[in-house]
């Protein structure tokens, strides 16, 4: 790998880049590696090239392992008709990363973090997860041949434990407070050579990244006002923010957009510290959101977020449940599916448009970061009309109800 380091997010202490060591040792705030000042984007067919390649000169790798790569990235962004209208906005667009391999964001932050773990020597990889890390690190542990460890909530539902179980990794229902087994699974891969591609760690944030890169080739490098995103761990967050921040450095923007962080109103740690102007967030004792993926009642990033959000001049909302599942009827209108916590950042719109903290001039673009299909259940929020009837009246059914 080239010569870079990881830095301390708080105290900048540095740390080798060769290294698994995802932890500042003197405040245990995440690192992260430092930012790239010179830099461009590869030219090349998108079809024959991975987010890797194209995206090189912000990767410290000499050289990649193609064979894993499953085509990540390269999602598209959607220009709103509908909802641009109803909500009374300009210009909102939707970066819908349900179109990655496992239908998520997550698998960029895979595919970047399990180069590094090669590099390393690893052959054992895992994660804590929930949901759609799990499936990615799953999928992409399979592809690697690599012995893969998934650690779970105690109760995770059926309809997200299949999509991890069919990879066949070693998955591990792990009873317990959720927010204890971050730190637990990092202690346990030092002890056994196991790199966990957790949610914040360095090489998962780089990934994060080339959503900010896409976002600016699609717009054809005129940046948005707002980036609108879901965060629970934080490392998307820190991810997408980063790389605005490069693509300055080196020139290709003049400009970087503040970023709306977005909470679920039942499970909001960042939302509560920056709303108080504190500077540390306090853990969420009891979480009731149907954003189970943004969930995180002590995210490890989370003051990392609130120390970029300041610095970025952003802001952080908190939607409640029933705008959720309104913002998501929303997005069907336009012909977008997503899981419950993908359209958060539509609800965190509508509602700081009535706050009028938006005007509806903006440009805005909201990452919508994982498929409907991830959670089904939710679908029983909605109401739904179906009608009954017979096939020799079908003809008759359809003219007198619809077409009068």
């Amino acid at each position: 790998m080239r010569k870079v380091s990881l830095f301390c997010t708080k105290c900048g202490k540095a740390f080798p880049v060769d290294s698994s060591n995802f932890r500042c040792d003197i405040c245990n705030e995440p690192l992260e590696l430092e930012l790239v000042t010179k830099g461009k984007i590869r030219e090349g067919n998108i079809l024959r090239q991975s987010i890797l390649e194209r995206y090189a000169d912000f990767f410290p790798f000499k050289d990649l392992n193609e064979d894993i790569s499953l085509h990540e990235g390269f999602t598209p962004l959607i220009k709103s008709k509908v909802v641009s209208e109803l909500l009374d906005f300009k210009s909102i667009y939707f970066k819908n990363e349900g179109e990655n391999p496992t239908w998520a964001y997550k698998d960029r932050g895979t595919i970047v973090a399990l180069q590094h773990a090669l590099k390393l020597g690893y052959n054992k990889v895992g994660t804590v997860s929930c949901g759609n890390m799990a499936v990615s690190v799953a999928a992409y542990g399979s592809r690697a041949g690599l012995k893969t460890f998934i650690f779970l909530k105690e109760n995770m539902p059926d309809e997200k434990l299949g999509p991890v179980a069919i990879y066949n990794p070693i998955s591990v229902k792990v009873q317990g407070f959720y927010g204890d087994l971050y730190d637990k699974s990092l202690e346990i891969g030092k002890k056994n050579d196991i790199y966990f591609l957790n949610s914040d760690i360095p090489f998962r944030v780089e990934g994060s990244k080339t959503i900010s890169f896409e976002i600016c080739e699609q717009l054809d490098f005129a940046v948005p006002d707002y980036i609108v995103m879901p965060s629970g761990s934080g490392g998307n967050f820190r991810g997408v923010e980063k790389g605005f921040r490069e693509l300055k450095n080196c020139g290709l923007i003049d400009k970087i957009p503040k970023i709306i962080c977005v909470q679920a109103a039942g499970c909001s740690p960042v939302y509560n510290a920056f709303k108080n102007n504190e500077e540390t967030i306090k853990r969420v004792q009891e979480a009731e959101t149907i954003a189970l993926a943004i969930a995180n009642p002590f995210p490890p990033s989370g003051n990392q977020v609130l120390r970029r959000l300041k610095e970025n001049g952003g802001t952080c909302v908190a939607v409640a449940d029933e705008l959720i599942v309104e913002a998501q009827r929303l997005l069907a209108l336009e012909g977008i599916f997503v899981q419950p916590s993908s359209a958060a950042p539509l609800a965190a719109i509508k509602k700081l448009k009535e706050e009028n903290y938006l005007t509806g001039n903006e440009k805005i673009a909201c990452i919508l970061t994982a498929g409907g299909l991830k959670v089904p259940s939710a679908l029983a929020k909605h109401k739904f009309q179906t009608y009954d009837c017979e096939l020799e009246n079908l003809d008759q059914f359809i003219k007198t109800n619809f077409l009068n």
